[in-house]
């Protein structure tokens, strides 16, 4: 099946901005929805952003006006546009499709 790997973390300061790309070793062109999670030590993994073959988007409410998620078929990629992070944006952020997951990439925002 396809893998997905990520790329693009790193270590920003507040109000800084990254993006994260998630590179399927196979068409992503079937599938419908990808998304971003992201994962803070003790906490629960949770949807950042989610898009769909035809384009329609769903943020979580404390990304929404930073983040933009997209997607490239022809290139089989996904990213994640992420502007004005905030140290609370600190976490794993993990590609998503089809019950497949990437191994994630670090996102740490210093104060």
């Amino acid at each position: 099946q396809v893998q997905l790997v990520e790329s693009g973390g790193g270590l920003v300061q507040a109000g800084g901005s990254l993006r994260l790309s998630c590179a399927s070793s196979g068409s992503i062109f079937s599938i419908n929805a990808m998304g971003w999670y992201r994962q803070a030590p003790g906490k629960q993994r949770e949807l950042v952003a989610q898009i769909t073959r035809g384009g329609s988007t769903i943020y979580t409410d404390s990304v929404k006006g930073r983040f933009t998620i997209s997607r490239d078929n022809a290139k089989n990629t996904v990213y994640l546009q992420m502007n004005s992070l905030k140290p609370e944006d600190t976490a794993v952020y993990f590609c998503h499709a089809d019950e497949i997951w990437g191994q994630g990439t670090q996102v740490t925002v210093s104060l």
